[in-house]
């Protein structure tokens, strides 16, 4: 099977950048389908962004669009979230998910099997 590890996260101050790297390992990434979510303490689990296996449908939660860029690099086995102009509301833990082959990207999670341990991202107002 496939395992996911993310990076990137850390604290910014509002309006920086962060640019969150999801690695999987065991297994190519070329045939996943990979989500981006998010969970801040004390609350329910966020979608983030979708991009599908291919790379030829993207979908962005209304609050990130315009902020947040989603993209693959199947030769490195890594997926990307440019996050740009974070704000203090950005604040959580970050996962990605996989599930092999074309899915109908859900916002609740259920519809990914692999999932990374997760990264912190921190914005300070």
């Amino acid at each position: 099977q496939v395992q996911l590890v993310e990076s990137g996260g850390g604290l910014v101050q509002a309006g920086e950048s962060l640019r969150l790297s999801c690695a999987a390992s065991g297994r190519s990434l070329s045939s996943l389908s990979m989500g981006w979510f998010r969970q801040a303490p004390g609350k329910e689990r966020e979608f983030v962004a979708h991009i599908s296996w291919s790379g030829s449908r993207i979908y962005y939660a209304d609050s990130v669009k315009g902020r947040f860029t989603v993209s693959r690099d199947n030769a490195k086995n890594t997926v990307y979230l440019q996050m740009n102009s974070l704000k203090p509301e950005d604040t959580a833990v970050y996962n990605c998910a996989g599930k092999y082959g074309t899915v109908v990207p859900g916002t609740s999670g259920r519809e990914y099997d692999y999932w990374g341990q997760g990264t912190q991202v921190t914005v300070s107002s």
